[in-house]
C-alpha cells in the first residue's frame, strides 16, 4: 500500500473536529516517514500485520526504529526522538550504557552457549535475593510471561489447590491478560477474576472460593492498563487473607521492581510469598525470574528425589547474566534509582498541573518513574474507571509529540530512563504544553 493510498483512506471529512484533526495528523505522519511505510509494506508479507510484538503496532503504520544512543532514538527516515517510553520499563539504562556494554563484550570474549553453568548466574541470583525481601531462592527464565506461568503452576502444586485469583485489568504476559473479560488464548488455569483495588468485593470472593484458591497474582501497579497503583491497604488485605487461607500471594513486579531498590514490596512494606521479575534486571537483554519462600522453591532442587524439573536452554545465557550483574551491581544503585523515581514523581505532577490549568479531560497516573496519560476525568483506581477514556485524544497527542521529537507509547505509557536529563525533562514539558495549547479546542469539545 502506497503512502498516497494510505493518505486517501484517512482524508474523508467528518463533522467531528477531533476526528478531522486526527486525520490530518495521521497524514502528516505518513508524509514524513516513507521509509517506515516501505518497511511496513515488506513486513506484512512475512508476519501477520507486519508484526511480532503487538504492543508496538499502531496506525497509520508503526514507526520503524533504526538506532539509538543514550536516551535518543532515530527512525528509518533519520528523524530523531527523545525516548520517553524506555522500552516499556526494560530500557531503564538507555540504549548503550558503557558499563553494561563492557560486561557484554567481556562475556562475548569468553564465548557464548557454553553448555554449562557460568560464573555470573550465581552473582545475579545473589543480587536478586538480597534486593527483594520475599525471595529466598530464585530461578531464571526468558520473560515475565514465563515467570508468571511457572509461579502459578508451582503455587498450585505446593498448595494442592486449583483456582488462581487475578484482577480485572491485570496483565501478566502474553498468555495472562485480564482486561475487558480476558483473552481467548489465556493459559487454561481456573481463574477467579476480582475487581482491582476493591477490598470488600475481593474479600467476598476470597471467602467464597478461598478453600480452593492456590494463589493470588497481583501487580502492585497495573502497568498495561495504564499505571494504576494498588492501594497499600488493598495489598495488605491480600497479604492477610492469603496467610489465613494458606494461599500463595504472588506479586508480579516485572514493572514495579524499579519503584525502589526492594521493589514495590519494599516501598509498600507488604511482602508476598513469591515475586516475578523481568525487563531491566537482565541489563536490557532477554530476562525473567521467579522466586520466593524456600519451602516453595526447594521443589526445584535437582538433588531431591521428588524434584520438579524446570528446563530452558537460555535461562542462564551468558550475555544476560553478565549484563544483569553489571546493571544491578554497578549501575542501579539505591541513590540512582531514588533520583529517577523522584524525577518521575515531579514530571507527573507537572504534567497534571499543565492539563488541569487548561481544564483538559486529561490526567497522568502512575508511581515513581512510570506514568501513563488518560483522556478522561474523575479518579482512576481500576480499569472500570477508564470506560470513558477517549482513545482518539491519546493518539492525537502521541502523533503531535512525535512531530516535536518525543516518543511515548501509542497508548500513552511512559517509562523514564537514566540518561534523561534536565534538557529532556524540560523539553518534554514544553512540548506537551504546546500540544495541549494547539489542540485545546478539539480536545475539550
Amino acid at each position: 500500500m502506497s503512502i498516497q493510498t494510505l493518505q486517501n483512506t484517512l482524508s474523508a471529512p467528518s463533522n467531528d473536529g477531533l476526528d478531522d484533526a486526527l486525520a490530518v495528523a495521521r497524514n502528516n505522519y505518513l508524509a514524513r516517514r516513507p521509509s517506515s511505510v516501505a518497511a511496513f509494506e515488506t513486513s506484512v508479507d512475512y508476519m501477520p500485520g507486519g508484526n511480532t510484538r503487538t504492543v508496538l503496532f499502531h496506525g497509520p503504520v508503526p514507526l520503524r526504529i533504526a538506532s539509538g544512543s543514550g536516551c535518543k532514538i532515530v527512525d528509518a527516515d533519520n528523524i530523531e526522538y527523545v525516548n520517553m517510553l524506555g522500552e516499556y520499563t526494560a530500557g531503564i539504562f538507555g540504549h548503550n550504557h558503557p558499563v553494561i556494554r563492557a560486561a557484554i563484550d567481556r562475556a562475548l570474549d569468553m564465548g557464548v552457549n557454553l553448555s554449562g553453568h557460568n560464573p555470573d548466574e550465581v552473582s545475579l541470583a545473589r543480587l536478586v535475593c538480597e534486593r527483594f525481601p520475599s525471595i529466598d531462592k530464585v530461578r531464571f527464565t526468558n520473560s515475565g510471561t514465563e515467570a508468571n506461568l511457572l509461579a502459578i503452576s508451582i503455587s498450585r502444586y505446593h498448595t494442592g489447590k486449583q483456582k488462581v485469583m487475578v484482577f480485572d485489568g491485570g496483565y501478566h504476559g502474553g498468555l495472562l491478560y485480564f482486561r475487558g473479560g480476558g483473552m481467548p488464548i489465556n493459559a487454561p488455569f481456573d481463574y477467579v477474576v476480582a475487581p482491582y483495588n476493591d477490598i470488600e468485593a475481593t474479600q467476598q470472593m476470597l471467602e467464597k472460593f478461598g478453600s480452593d484458591i492456590a494463589c493470588v497474582l497481583v501487580e502492585p501497579m497495573q502497568g498495561a492498563t495504564g499505571c494504576i497503583p494498588a492501594d497499600t491497604a488493598f495489598l495488605s488485605m491480600l497479604r492477610e487473607e492469603c496467610s489465613r487461607l494458606d494461599s500463595v500471594l504472588i506479586f508480579d513486579e516485572v514493572m514495579t521492581s524499579r519503584l525502589s531498590l526492594a521493589g514495590a514490596q519494599g516501598a509498600r512494606g507488604v511482602i508476598p510469598d513469591m515475586t516475578t521479575l523481568g525487563k531491566y534486571i537482565g541489563g536490557g537483554l532477554t530476562f525473567g525470574a521467579f522466586g520466593g519462600r524456600e519451602d516453595i522453591m526447594s521443589v526445584f532442587d535437582p538433588r531431591r528425589a521428588d524434584v520438579i524439573p524446570h528446563a530452558g536452554t537460555f535461562n542462564n545465557n551468558s550475555l544476560t547474566m553478565a549484563a544483569g550483574v553489571a546493571a544491578m551491581r554497578d549501575v542501579l544503585t539505591e541513590e540512582t534509582l531514588s533520583i529517577l523515581n523522584q524525577r518521575g514523581e515531579g514530571l507527573r505532577s507537572n504534567l497534571n498541573k499543565i492539563a488541569m490549568g487548561m481544564d483538559l479531560p486529561i490526567q497522568f497516573t502512575g508511581e515513581g518513574s512510570l506514568l501513563a496519560m488518560h483522556a478522561t476525568r474523575g479518579t482512576i483506581r481500576s480499569a472500570a474507571d477508564l470506560k470513558s477514556n477517549d482513545d482518539r485524544i491519546i493518539e492525537l497527542v502521541f502523533l503531535d509529540l512525535l512531530e516535536k521529537g518525543f516518543y511515548i507509547a501509542r497508548r500513552g505509557f511512559m517509562a523514564l530512563m537514566l540518561p534523561l536529563g534536565d534538557t529532556e525533562y524540560q523539553g518534554f514539558e514544553q512540548a506537551i504544553t504546546k500540544v495541549f495549547e494547539s489542540r485545546r479546542s478539539v480536545i475539550s469539545q
